[in-house]
């Protein structure tokens, strides 16, 4: 399968950082990612049958036991119309212990069981089990048989066995197969950041499943693109509803404006729980360079985890002595570069999830059409910010 495009290769280059060696997530040491994609069907809605349009995601934080040896962490919420489960055992404690999921709306209790089940198969259940998955949601209606259910555990374990580092497949996969993005083709995307030696070599990585936005509202480097490439010219998936022709009535399926997204940030620097939050309140900074805006009907929710103070005992295990361990932290000031890197690689996994996606067709002929590279390049040079040579 040929790698789709990213905004790179297109000579779109965001920020002043630079990338590590697969600008994605996996660019932290350890971290892995997984996608099974479900698409079949065509044609009118049948509620259980189809069209069929979307999958999940997986995102595995580290090499080792990801149950048995949690990893530092905090969260944000931009807008709460959504769902990320296990936030607050992780506001509270500061801690993940898991693989993170990523799914469409209806599908998030499946997978979060899902997780329990594969984290139980490889640990003693009659030991006082215990587990909170971290397992989050976009709406993808608009495209898929959404109440037909059609993720399922088999398909969760699917993407765990097959998450790897390197690069990471974006677009029209996995948890992101049916989502929409400022009206164009939307889904998963990655981006990552590498900071110089001197301001301690840390890297940031993030993914986001990107289903959100108005046309208009589009911007990337700055440029206007949602104005510079209307609905006029690629039309919307939402035009039904413009015209008053849609098919759905869904609370959440509401025209233009209405969606979400779902962040995860990674980095290896040796953040504790709280700097960790502070790293995923700029998340949403990157989502509002690009023109996002937290509109009511959206969920906004993001996560960061750090590997930086790797081997902290289970949460269960009896504590040793005076109950303390070593742990290495940054002093606030040290936050400033990895905030800079947290809101440039936001904002391009944004842009590299609508370059890499290609259009589709879903449930009752919807269409979200991919944002056309060739204008989109003309309209960055136009405004003289196309900062690389387009790969051909």
């Amino acid at each position: 399968m040929t790698a789709a495009a990213r905004a790179r290769d297109l000579g779109v280059v965001i920020g002043e950082g630079r990338p590590g060696p697969f600008n994605a997530i996996t660019d932290v040491d350890g971290v892995r990612v997984g996608h099974t994609t479900l698409i079949w069907g065509d044609g009118p809605l049948v509620v259980g049958k189809g069209p069929v349009r979307t999958g999940v995601t997986v995102i595995i934080p580290h090499d080792g036991d990801v149950v048995a040896e949690p990893l530092f962490a905090g969260a944000a919420t931009m807008n709460g119309n959504g769902e990320l489960t296990g936030l607050e055992w992780i506001r509270e404690a500061g801690l993940l212990s898991g693989a993170i999921g990523i799914t469409n709306t209806n599908s998030v209790g499946t997978v979060r069981d899902a997780l329990v089940g594969s984290a139980a198969d490889t640990h003693d259940p009659s030991d006082q089990f215990w587990s909170l998955p971290v397992a989050g949601e976009t709406y993808d209606g608009r495209l898929n048989d959404i109440a037909g259910n059609h993720v399922t555990a088999a398909h969760v374990r699917e993407a765990l066995a097959e998450a790897s580092p390197g690069r990471v497949a974006e677009g029209n996969v996995g948890g992101g197969t049916g989502m929409i993005c400022h009206e164009f083709k939307g889904g998963i995307g990655t981006s990552s950041r590498r900071l110089p030696d001197e301001l301690g070599g840390w890297t940031v990585g993030v993914l986001v499943q990107a289903n959100y936005g108005r046309r208009g509202l589009l911007r990337i480097d700055g440029v206007p693109v949602g104005e510079e490439i209307p609905i006029s010219e690629v039309p919307s998936p939402h035009d039904r509803d413009r015209r008053g022709l849609a098919g759905g009535s869904g609370a959440r399926d509401r025209g233009p404006g209405a969606g979400s997204i779902i962040g995860i940030v990674a980095t290896d620097a040796p953040v504790l729980p709280h700097q960790c939050a502070r790293l995923a309140r700029r998340a949403p900074l990157g989502v509002a360079r690009v023109g996002g805006l937290a509109s009511t009907t959206s969920g906004d929710i993001f996560l960061c985890f750090a590997t930086g103070n790797r081997g902290m005992p289970p949460t269960e295990a009896e504590p040793d002595g005076a109950g303390t361990i070593a742990l290495r932290g940054l002093i606030d000031r040290a936050l400033d570069p990895l905030f800079e890197a947290t809101v440039e690689a936001t904002e391009e996994a944004i842009v590299n999830a609508l370059v890499a996606a290609e259009t589709m067709t879903g449930r009752d002929g919807s269409v979200a059409h991919r944002l056309p590279h060739e204008r989109l390049v003309d309209v960055m040079r136009r405004h003289g910010r196309l900062r690389g040579a387009p790969a051909t």
